[in-house]
């Protein structure tokens, strides 16, 4: 059935139980799973009043601390599970695009992710990743809610 699994991640706990879903499934097929988080490009012009006092390195390691902290736990579960999950963290102002594009050079044959991550304004803002994804992926993608 599926072989490699990507599971993208952006933190949010609903994103958590979306990884181990994830990892479960791969457990019960055999698959291997890539662990996939993006972070967004460091900008010098930013409308985020955190980024603005960053510089282009604090900004780089608060990222790679970041996707270090979100890969954590889904490591852990897919260790215990016996399950094969190799983190991988790109940088990309379009996380769905970046989703896509990963699951395809990667050869995975399923995207698992949570059926939204951020709320409030900020999810307005920016969109859905989640129904990008769906609408522009090639590869079947399973949302966990």
């Amino acid at each position: 059935m599926y072989k490699h699994i990507l599971i993208a991640t952006d933190g949010s706990e609903l994103s958590e139980r979306a990884v181990r879903a994830g990892i479960d499934l791969a457990k019960a097929v055999g698959a291997k799973v890539t662990l996939l988080t993006a972070s967004v490009h460091f900008h010098i012009f930013e409308t985020n009043a955190s980024a603005i006092t960053a510089t282009r390195d604090s900004y780089a390691s608060d990222c790679e601390k970041r996707a270090s902290e979100r890969f954590s736990a889904g490591q852990k579960y897919a260790q215990a599970a016996g399950v094969k999950a190799v983190p991988l963290h790109v940088y990309s102002d379009h996380p769905f695009q970046a989703i896509i594009d990963e699951a395809a050079k990667n050869g995975c044959d399923l995207v698992v992710m949570a059926s939204h991550g951020r709320s409030g304004v900020a999810g307005v803002l920016l969109g859905s990743e989640t129904t990008k994804v769906l609408t522009h992926s090639k590869v079947p993608v399973l949302v966990c809610r």
